[in-house]
């Protein structure tokens, strides 16, 4: 089959174009850019393509980078292709930001194309990695111990902002590309630098693939198959990582949190790749995260390590482990800890709390001495009742302060409210909010959602009963 037919056999079953859409083609003037090049413009008219080219002169070549843009203008004029040409000096741009050259090379370039399609109407950018290129980008990233993601390779086609980076190329050899240009008589250039071994994708391709070969005469191509086999095995996680975090994961206020059960339900590979998607929700870049600290962060959820632990993510994002709940968050976000104090007279019957996600809802019932007692409340975490007359206002709603400490039934002497959250498994992070309801003498009557104290209890002689309910807004369901 030609290869122009191959190609757009290709981009028809990976959707790479439309027709109608405009493509702006990468073009170095070296072989592979050239025949994309070329063959992009024999499928332009059967396919229904607009055709544009751009060019970057980085400027570390002298006058061998001023030939290439030269030749490349030349090859866009005999098309009638618009050229998009640049020239960017990056030596200078290098000194400026120490950043290494292929880096700086690479961010220039990829901010030009953008800026150039964008002025052509271009919806994609075509880039002329091949198949050899595919090859030793695994390659690379297998020596630098990558996982499932990194060993995917590159993706035929990808989203970048409002533009699509496509590459039709990508299944074609070396071999196959040149054999084209001979065949079409088509003229390129050569880069003098793709022949110094002091950049590693060039030692990869001199030195180490031809070393392999002779353990295996085609280890390109099955390099080329663990691509294909990755990729399609690291969507599949993907897919699934995203099914869990919108079955498992709430948010609360700016946090990601989940039950340690749940996330130690999920088999090993789904755990790290939830834990991963979620260090990315908060900030953290894809491919950025080390295997190591997202291992840590799965490791502290499992049974046996200890049920309080905090991890740095990195980039100011933190990893805790509260009891038998996991909590991912910022660093840099609101202290939970800056307190809080609101007075309440006896009039009120609702009290925002907004530091604490809820309400507090006062109602004051009235009952004769001899009448039956309303109905206990079935859990004092929710509300609480107490004996009015026994409570002296104004009542104060306020954070806990070092030193609280509550009274309680069937305890001689008090228990301090820190220990309180100890023994209820309340996380640290949450301490800081929970509303603690006193009255003007400072005895502490309740902790909100926590526990009831002995102070003013109801009895058969109270007439007059003061009910106390804490309603949480409801937890925030996120989704991507």
């Amino acid at each position: 089959m030609d290869l122009a037919a191959r190609i757009r056999l290709e981009a028809e079953r990976e959707g790479l174009w439309r027709p109608g859409d405009t493509i702006l083609a990468a073009v170095s003037g070296g072989p592979d850019s050239t025949a994309l090049l070329h063959l992009l413009w024999r499928l332009s008219g059967e396919c229904g393509l607009g055709l544009a080219a751009a060019h970057v002169n980085h400027g570390f070549r002298g006058e061998e980078s001023a030939e290439e843009a030269e030749f490349v203008r030349r090859l866009c004029a005999g098309l009638g292709v618009p050229l998009e040409l640049a020239e960017l000096h990056l030596p200078t741009y290098i000194e400026e930001t120490g950043m290494n050259a292929q880096a700086a090379a690479r961010e220039k370039r990829y901010a030009f194309l953008r800026e150039a399609a964008a002025r052509r109407g271009a919806s994609r950018i075509a880039l002329a990695h091949h198949a050899d290129d595919q090859a030793e980008t695994v390659l690379m990233r297998l020596l630098r111990g990558a996982g499932t993601t990194g060993i995917s390779g590159m993706p035929m086609k990808r989203r970048d902002g409002d533009m699509e980076l496509i590459r039709p190329l990508l299944r074609i050899s070396k071999k196959e590309i040149l054999a084209y240009c001979e065949r079409v008589g088509l003229d390129y250039r050569e880069d003098s630098s793709n022949r110094k071994t002091v950049y590693f994708r060039n030692a990869v391709r001199l030195e180490i693939l031809p070393f392999l070969r002779r353990y295996n005469p085609n280890v390109s191509e099955s390099l080329i198959r663990l691509a294909d086999i990755s990729r399609a095995e690291d969507d599949f996680l993907a897919r699934e990582a995203e099914r869990a975090f919108d079955r498992l994961v709430r948010r609360e206020r700016d946090d990601f949190v989940m039950d340690r059960e749940a996330l130690c339900g999920l088999h090993v590979a789904l755990q790290r790749r939830l834990i991963t998607l979620i260090l990315i929700y908060l900030g953290l870049e894809k491919g950025s995260i080390p295997f190591e600290r997202i291992d840590a962060i799965r490791e502290a959820a499992a049974v046996g390590s200890p049920t309080t632990s905090v991890i740095e993510a990195g980039r100011g994002v933190r990893f805790l482990r509260e009891y038998d709940t996991l909590r991912w968050t910022k660093a840099d976000a609101k202290d939970d800890a800056a307190g809080f104090e609101y007075a309440v007279s006896e009039d009120i019957g609702e009290l925002e709390v907004p530091e604490a996600g809820g309400r507090l809802i006062f109602r004051r019932i009235r009952r004769e001495a001899d009448s039956p007692l309303p109905a206990p409340v079935p859990d004092s975490r929710r509300a609480a009742m107490f004996d009015e007359s026994a409570v002296a206002y104004p009542l104060c709603v306020r954070s806990r302060k070092p030193g609280d400490r509550m009274r309680l039934s069937g305890l001689n002497g008090s228990k301090k409210v820190q220990d309180i959250f100890v023994d209820d498994k309340v996380a640290r992070s949450r301490r800081g909010r929970i509303p603690l309801v006193l009255d003007a003498g400072g005895r502490l009557l309740w902790i909100a959602g926590i526990r009831r104290s002995a102070e003013a209890p109801v009895t058969r002689d109270t007439t007059r009963i003061l009910r106390i309910e804490w309603q949480e807004e409801p937890l925030e369901v996120w989704r991507c």
